[in-house]
């Protein structure tokens, strides 16, 4: 929510004698629980025009090596006349200009900030720069040099002249409950209450005055009939003719731009003003668009098609409430207006509303169609049903004063079963015993009425209060007392000098323990940790996962359609970024879910461990040369995690639809990893153009394996291992895992470690041959190992090899 500090002083009561200034009135925000993230300083122009005087043309003489360029001699104000070289084909003798002085730093209205130097230009010197408009940041025009009233006096600073807007601007990070601070008078409202209860006077917020009016001369009059009252409790309208479409007043535009909306025309900026002070999204039709003199508001059959304002077709559900004339619809109620039932530049009559839509009803249409708007936000939090004439008045006074507007109907308020105000009991008790504090009866009453709520009856324990319609988060006793301990203060909750408790064994943190140490083995490893979206796009599914995808119903864009069956495209997202910016060599893992359902209502949750390399592992440089990942540092990486969390897996060959060659780790009947080089054909959906390796890690199967296995523990070995090598010619095919498994299949008790160092392939080996240089390390924890028992393993090594592998002990 992005709030103006000299709006927020608009609603100040007089009574305040000392208005706060834009720090108090931070800290009091987010004493509050209205916490401002950001206060920053504001200007309508940017660098508020310092450096910059009035200067009076003296002279224009012709570039003597430019055609296009004009010398010119400038006073401003100082004694010394200033040479300037300038392109304008406006400059004029006697012209009042702009002159930006040496040192001056320009803000341009598009672009980076260009600070002025004496300089040549094609051989001449200018010390200076006579500015346009878009220069020094107060307008688009760059046709010539801005040209100043004569009146003006040379010399004079020229933010004198143009006083630009100067505030102070607050992002206040909004919780969802707090509807009723979204808007000046809501926040106004808080701060009030808070002063109020810290200086022990009585400060109110200070109501626009909004100037009593009849129906005036009689005009178009237009029936409403509610249809569908469940989602429009109330809808309050009225008409208005004479209408000149113009810009509204330079200190309401100011405002809006303060806060990031850009002005359009002066009843939308009205509208928008309204918004912004009272919370209350308006809505203006023109009138002489509205067909039969009445409007529905009610739903219309599913597929009904409908143009919205930014000229898209859009089919409306049957959920969809709308505003409708005798014809056909005109716009999706608070949400989006008709293309053609909007205030245009000839509009002279319009019809205003100012309505209360169901809360639930307005966000499943915002999110069914994509249209996040500031007034479906707004009715989506739930809006003050009291408030809807007075935003009409008040829209309808500042029409009529700043659009030459009369009113020319009476107030319609459609109101057909009033809402009754909620009621809670709350006791001091139960106060005390939620927020830790013993509050006197008189500071709870006074706090209560500031904020608007009303005391229907006052027991000697207890309170009985009806809840203001700008509160409709407040439901319970709870709520209450956090309204109380807000405005008084977090900060003055005393804290206890003994802090009693009971201690707790905390069970079931297993998962939590294994994962978070294979985090920081990853980490140290040289990997990061990503987060990516859990909703995804359909299309870089096939039609066989899509079968059993989680779709969303009210899906945020077209692009955001489905719960991710898989980690792996999440993934390549976040690669192809990071290549797109020049960063290709990297190393991500990831924890998250994927989702399925095998039948309606029925859906799982499965949890994995990803991993995405690409890239190079080392980058080229003296010390050596440059080393890209490759399959083999994935096998590794995987190995290494097997054996921090204990896995003794199976591995087999990769069989999976999305990587082009790899393994998978089994251990019993569960499948831990799947690992391999991820298909070109994947890759070439995320713009990749280079190799991606990944890991999938079934976290849940490693978990349930992990539970399974125990651990055992023993003495570390007091004797030195023994290495020795054996070189053995296979075929090709033969891999080393083959190998491996055949070797321990002996069951050669003090053989601890099979390792293949290196693999030599030559035609001088025989066709389809190579040779495997093998590492064994033998150990015994009792005594040191003779040659003699070595020399024995490794016989039954060779003959193992040479019956069951069909190798050659290469000598």
């Amino acid at each position: 929510m992005t709030i103006s500090y000299n709006w927020l002083c608009d609603y100040f009561p007089d009574n305040l004698l000392q208005k706060p200034g834009p720090e108090l009135v931070s800290r009091i925000l987010t004493s509050v629980g209205l916490e401002v993230e950001t206060l920053q300083p504001y200007s309508s122009a940017r660098g508020d025009l310092e450096g910059l005087v009035v200067g009076e043309v003296l002279s224009v003489e012709p570039h003597p090596n430019a055609d296009k360029l004009k010398i010119t001699r400038v006073n401003i104000g100082s004694g010394e006349n200033l040479q300037i070289v300038c392109g304008a084909e406006n400059v004029a003798p006697s012209q009042k200009v702009v002159v930006a002085l040496v040192g001056t730093t320009l803000y341009p209205e598009s672009g980076e900030p260009l600070q002025i130097k004496a300089t040549k230009i094609r051989g001449v010197e200018s010390a200076g720069m006579l500015c346009a408009e878009d220069e020094i940041g107060l307008g688009k025009s760059h046709a010539g040099i801005l040209v100043l009233p004569q009146t003006l006096r040379t010399g004079m600073a020229v933010a004198e002249y143009f006083r630009p807007y100067s505030d102070f601007i607050y992002e206040i990070g909004l919780t969802p409950n707090h509807m009723d601070a979204m808007s000046h008078m809501g926040v106004a409202r808080d701060i009030c209450a808070f002063l109020s209860h810290q200086d022990n006077k009585d400060y109110r917020v200070k109501l626009p005055v909004t100037p009593s009016f009849g129906s005036g001369e009689k005009g178009k009059q237009i029936k409403v009939l509610l249809e569908n009252q469940r989602d429009c409790g109330r809808y309050s309208s009225l008409t208005m003719t004479g209408i000149r479409i113009s810009e509204s007043p330079k200190w309401m535009q100011d405002k809006l731009k303060s806060i990031g909306i850009r002005p359009i025309n002066n009843v939308v900026d009205i509208t928008n003003f309204i918004l912004q002070e009272t919370g209350q999204p308006l809505h203006a039709y023109d009138a002489s668009e509205i067909r039969g003199d009445q409007i529905f508001v009610k739903n219309l059959p599913a597929g009904t098609h409908f143009i919205t304002l930014d000229e898209k077709d859009r089919k409306l559900d049957a959920e969809d409430l709308m505003i409708c004339d005798a014809e056909g619809p005109l716009c999706i109620a608070g949400v989006f207006g008709g293309l053609n039932s909007g205030i245009k530049n000839t509009t002279t009559e319009l019809f205003l509303e100012s309505a209360w839509f169901n809360p639930s009803a307005i966000r499943r249409t915002s999110f069914r169609h994509g249209l996040r708007t500031e007034a479906a936000i707004h009715f989506e939090k739930g809006m003050d049903i009291s408030g809807t004439v007075h935003a009409l008045k008040r829209a309808a006074s500042l029409i009529r004063e700043y659009g030459g507007g009369r009113i020319s109907s009476a107030i319609s308020d459609v109101y057909p079963d009033p809402f009754p105000k909620t009621q809670i009991l709350l006791k001091y008790h139960y106060l005390k015993k939620l927020s830790g504090k013993n509050y006197h009866s008189l500071a709870v009453k006074n706090i209560l009425l500031s904020l608007g709520f009303e005391i229907l009856r006052e027991g000697l324990d207890d309170l009985l209060i009806a809840v203001p319609f700008h509160k409709p988060d407040v439901q319970q006793p709870a709520d209450l007392v956090e309204e109380i301990m807000r405005i008084d203060g977090y900060d003055h909750i005393d804290i206890p000098a003994n802090i009693n408790i009971s201690p707790s064994v905390e069970t079931g943190r297993e998962g939590a323990a294994i994962q978070e140490k294979v985090a920081g083995f990853l980490v140290g490893t040289g990997f990061s940790e990503i987060f990516t979206n859990s909703i995804t796009n359909s299309v870089y599914f096939s039609e066989s996962e899509l079968l059993t995808s989680v779709r969303m119903i009210n899906n945020l864009s077209a692009d955001l359609n489905i719960m991710r069956p898989s980690l792996l495209e999440t993934g390549l997202e976040s690669i192809s970024w990071n290549i797109n910016r020049k960063n290709s060599d990297l190393r991500f893992f990831e924890f998250g879910k994927t989702y399925e359902t095998s039948q309606p209502g029925k859906y799982a949750e499965i949890n994995h461990c990803c991993l995405y390399i690409t890239g190079n592992l080392q980058q080229e440089s003296w010390k050596g040369k440059l080393v890209p990942v490759d399959l083999y540092y994935l096998k590794g990486i995987c190995s290494a995690i097997c054996d921090l969390t204990g896995i003794k897996g199976e591995i087999r060959r990769l069989n999976h639809p999305k990587l082009a060659a790899g393994i998978e780790i089994w251990q019993g009947e569960k499948i831990i990893f799947v690992a391999g080089e991820v298909d070109a054909a994947i890759l070439r959906k995320f713009d990749i153009r280079q190799a991606v390796f990944f890991t999938d890690i079934y976290w849940d199967n490693l978990l349930d394996v992990i539970t399974g296995n125990s651990v055992v523990f023993s003495e570390l070995p007091r004797q030195v291992p023994v290495n020795r090598d054996l070189a053995l010619i296979v075929e090709k095919s033969l891999p080393f895992e083959t190998i491996e498994k055949t070797v321990f299949s002996i069951g050669l008790q003090k053989l601890r470690k099979v390792q293949l160092f290196d693999i030599f392939e030559s035609e001088k080996l025989g066709t389809g041959k190579k040779s495997m240089a093998i590492s064994f390390t033998f150990q015994d924890h009792e005594k040191t190992l003779t040659d003699k028992e070595i020399d024995g393993m490794m016989g039954r090594i060779m003959k193992t090899a040479e019956e069951e592998l069909n190798a050659e002990i290469r000598k």
